[in-house]
């Protein structure tokens, strides 16, 4: 007989305390398609993303990967962690680069909770303030952000699709 077990649905603002550090489990090896579609996409024209004969002749002497990709495949490693249960992002600030990502490197993450509040405005969410680094395959910190968000409180989001029941399913 099969045993149904929930899966894993995010923290809630009543699961962060301050000081928490998560380790976020997924790593992303970042391609030349990535940065290339990235970059024009957002109709970046900075050939350094995506003309690798241009970049050649810079001193990095390869192409240099969008630093917004950047911030976006680090943020969105952190939220199985952070922004599971997000109803909205509040901002990004102190966004620092202090180590340049290159095509056909991996990244990770992690994030610290500094800061939790009750939202003073809606009852239903609280705020929560975390300290993000990105961090290359050799440990070398890419990225670090703060990332200020509304987190549901338990009970309050939306609820995610219900399945069949186990039974129902297989037939």
């Amino acid at each position: 007989m099969s045993t149904l077990k929930p899966g894993w649905v995010g923290r809630f603002f009543e699961d962060f305390a301050v000081g928490d550090v998560y380790d976020h489990p997924l790593g992303r090896t970042v391609t030349s398609t990535d940065n290339s579609w990235f970059t024009l996409l957002t109709q970046n024209t900075a050939r350094l993303h995506f003309d690798h004969h241009y970049a050649e002749q810079t001193e990095f002497g390869r192409p240099l990967v969008n630093s917004t990709f950047t911030l976006a495949l680090v943020t969105g490693q952190s939220v199985i962690d952070v922004s599971q249960n997000v109803m909205a992002n509040l901002g990004w600030d102190e966004v620092r680069l202090p180590h340049p990502v290159f095509e056909g490197d991996t990244l990770y993450s992690r994030s610290e909770v500094l800061e939790l509040r009750e939202s003073r405005s809606r009852p239903g969410v609280g705020v929560v303030q975390v300290r993000t680094t990105g961090f290359n395959q050799d440990g070398v910190a890419v990225i670090h952000f703060r990332r200020t968000l509304l987190v549901y409180k338990r009970g309050h989001g939306p609820r995610p699709p219900q399945l069949p029941a186990l039974d129902a399913a297989r037939t």
